[in-house]
């Protein structure tokens, strides 16, 4: 009978070393990363380097047993896996799992060596992304202990059973084949099937490996309305003993994906409303325990999300499971992201058919992920190829699922690229990284009237919030009221526009991305609707969980920023996020209104007197906030940018001209502003031509900067002002010192702002 051992305990860790014979190091209990400190401090310095994992076995204490394998369900990126001294294996991808059969080299006294790198490299995905690579044995290990015959523990991870409903009416069809490793002659399999609450439904003994079940009255899996879910166990038997055993649980369910309908499951209308989620988090990189999964997926359920896609590679087991359970529709893909590498193929390749082989089984699941903004340089003939075979091969491992990628902004809507996957998805910050929130809508328009036969998603669509505030939030302030009108506005856009097959917001929580240097703290990428510890909600998570939560299943009302108490404004604006349909605000115990509001965004104007308590009551339900009056801004709400070479407010400014604080777009509404940034332009390109030989890029992205008319990438800036600008350039390699700056400030203070039009 298989007995698994969970092995997390008690390994020797050395870092900075690929020497199997280092006998040195500290005491580690799995999961574990190396990087669970440095991973998002800033500076992109986090150590990529080789680390050793050590931990003997005695065999005597192990179950008696014809094979035993290794299985890792995550070292990142790549690892060797040395027995007793001699190399068994090799596995380059860190986010799947993967087994080595070690029988052969073991003694009484075992001693496991494992090696993890995560170097950069040229063949292993990823290597260029805006989040960070953590290393290390991040997931669990076990030992699997089996007979010689035995469900099948060598091809790419799987579970060795594989399972394929079809809804057919009322009831399903129900193939279960599996996979047995050296079956032998007189011995069969028992196929059970159970329903949720594990009553024996059906059951079939066969020598067979493929077998059908008949379900009569079928219990859909239906999202969040319903997950309901069946499990089968198959077991092998021989001489009526059961000498190995495998199951998996499984939904059963129908959907597809319509151009001008969006998403279909079991034959109604869902639309796919949600959230992407990175893994990492605060104090232990990518490293969780299930807590920190079941947290998660309780804080994504809470705001409503009927989907979440999984960035931007697998995910833990466990958490694909709480999927299933919970009923969140998923897209899941691969790290085949930012940067084509012609020496990557067969690595995207192997990925995909991990992906596939290990996850088939899981309803939530609907769409694979072939790449994510991969075209960001361009499509040429390899990258396109590359996506073919992946496509192609997604298909022939799995006829269930369709196939999508997540294309940049800056990808065109003719692009070949786009053909190739059964439905497409944008990423796109138009209000963020440059346009206006105004751009979104229109775009996807403009898109479905190009393509009508072309399901289209928003795959990415956020902007970065911390503890900075404001009463005049504008794009790029990385305030928490800023982000708030952002989703606003993106809400109403893409929620009402029932085409878009699904919505992602970049990103549930904040995630860790050591390159980063914005925003006040370096290290993190924050357009999180929740900080990186989980610990505080950010207003426009109510945003979103006003939209997409029923108050009959939980009714609630938000007063958005709190943590801006003192103003300077004789009247302020409090914003209410609420599910019911009425808010009456109360400032110090009267009431200034009643409030009705469709898009359940209720606004009041709030005269600043004093210290005023707000109390916000929406039916039986009630919310509290304090603002208090000042003279001057509180400084501790401005955000004053660590290491930064100038800061927005020691920009000199002169009433009617220019600044490096206007907006690029501001500044080319008139001749002299689109001469100015000619120039400016011509500075960029001969700082990434120093940068990198000629070759136009920055941080290995190729950029794609015209003359002041602006095409290309430059479309997208017209949002940012040039301090920002610069700002983001400094991640990509691409310096100002404090002099040029004040330099090109003092040119823009001599032209004139046009005058507005009444």
């Amino acid at each position: 009978m298989r007995n698994i051992l969970n092995l997390n305990k008690g390994w020797l860790f050395a870092k900075n070393t690929a020497d199997t014979a280092v006998k040195e190091g500290v005491q580690v209990d799995l999961p574990h990363s190396w990087n669970a400190e440095d991973g998002f401090d800033g500076g992109n310095d986090y150590f990529r380097g080789s680390c050793l994992y050590t931990k003997t076995l005695c065999k005597a204490e192990l179950p008696a047993a014809d094979l035993y394998y290794l299985e890792f369900r995550g070292a990142n990126s790549s690892a060797d896996v040395f027995i007793n001294g001699n190399k068994l294996a090799h596995h380059d991808g860190g986010y799947s799992t993967w087994r080595v059969n070690i029988t052969d080299a073991m003694t009484d006294s075992t001693e496991i060596a494992v090696i993890v790198d995560n170097a950069p490299n040229d063949t292993v995905y990823p290597q260029m992304a805006d989040f960070t690579f953590y290393g290390g044995i991040y997931r669990d290990v076990n030992l699997i202990c089996v007979s010689n015959s035995h469900f099948d523990l060598d091809y790419y991870g799987a579970p060795g059973i594989m399972i394929t409903p079809t809804v057919n009416g009322a009831d399903a069809s129900v193939e279960v084949e599996v996979f047995v490793t050296d079956l032998k002659e007189g011995q069969k399999i028992a196929y059970t099937v159970y329903d949720k609450d594990e009553k024996e439904l059906y059951r079939i003994e066969s020598a067979e490996k493929k077998v059908v079940f008949d379900i009569k009255d079928v219990h859909l899996w239906n999202g969040r309305k319903d997950p309901y879910l069946y499990c089968c166990e198959a077991e092998l038997i021989e001489n009526g003993e059961v000498i190995d055993n495998v199951c998996s649980r499984f939904g059963c369910r129908t959907f597809k994906i319509d151009p001008d309908n969006g998403f279909i499951l079991n034959g109604e209308e869902y639309p796919l409303r949600g959230v992407s989620r990175h893994q990492d988090r605060w104090g232990v990189g990518n490293a969780l325990l299930p807590e920190h999964h079941r947290e998660d997926i309780e804080l994504i359920c809470e705001v409503g999300a009927t989907t979440i896609r999984l960035a931007h590679y697998q995910h833990d087991q466990y958490f694909y499971d709480l999927c299933d359970e919970k009923g969140l529709v998923i897209w899941a893909e691969i790290p085949y992201i930012s940067k084509h590498m012609p020496g990557g193929r067969e690595n995207t390749v192997s990925q995909m058919k991990e992906l596939i082989s290990q996850n088939y089984n899981h309803p939530s699941i609907v769409v694979w992920g072939l790449s994510n903004e991969i075209s960001i340089g361009g499509s040429d003939e390899d990258l396109l190829e590359n996506h073919r075979i992946l496509n192609d091969l997604a298909h022939s491992m799995d006829k269930t699922r369709l196939t999508t990628i997540a294309a940049v902004s800056m990808c065109k809507m003719d692009d070949p690229y786009l053909q190739i996957p059964d439905v497409v998805s944008y990423n796109h910050y138009f209000g963020w990284y440059g346009g206006d929130t105004s751009m979104n809508g229109p775009w996807f328009d403009k898109f479905h009237e190009t393509h009508p036969t072309i399901p289209i998603g928003c795959s990415e669509y956020g902007c970065e919030a911390l503890n900075w505030h404001t009463s005049d939030p504008k794009q790029g302030d990385y305030t928490e009221e800023y982000q708030s009108l952002y989703h606003e506005e993106l809400i109403k856009q893409l929620f009402t526009r029932k085409y878009i097959w699904a919505t992602h917001v970049w990103n549930m929580f904040d995630f860790g991305a050591d390159a980063r240097a914005e925003g006040g703290e370096n290290g993190q990428n924050h357009k999180g609707l929740v900080t990186m510890d989980r610990k505080y909600k950010k207003d426009s998570f109510y945003a979103y969980k006003a939209w997409l939560v029923s108050p009959e299943v939980d009714p609630f009302v938000h007063i958005c920023s709190k943590r801006y108490i003192d103003r300077v404004e004789e009247v302020t604006k409090v914003t209410v996020y609420s599910n019911l349909p009425e808010v009456e605000l109360f400032v110090n115990g009267e009431s200034i209104g009643k409030k009705t509001a469709k898009d359940h965004f209720f606004y009041f104007d709030v005269k600043n007197v004093g210290e005023s308590a707000i109390v916000a009551k929406a039916g039986e339900l009630s919310d509290e906030s304090v603002i208090r009056k000042v003279d001057e801004m509180n400084m501790d709400y401005v955000l004053v940018e660590k290491g930064a070479v100038l800061n927005w407010f020691d920009v000199t400014v002169i009433d009617g001209r220019f600044s490096l604080n206007d907006k690029i777009s501001d500044i080319m509404s008139c001749l002299r502003g689109k001469l100015w940034f000619a120039s400016f332009g011509m500075t960029l390109k001969k700082k990434m031509d120093a940068n990198k030989k000629g070759e136009k890029k920055a941080g290995g992205f190729e950029v794609n900067l015209k003359d002041a008319g602006g095409s290309g990438l430059m479309d997208m800036m017209g949002g940012f002002s040039i301090l920002r600008l610069s700002s983001m350039m400094s991640m990509m390699n691409i310096s100002f010192t404090k002099e040029e700056l004040l330099k090109l400030n003092k040119q823009l203070n001599k032209i004139r702002k046009p005058k507005k039009k009444n």
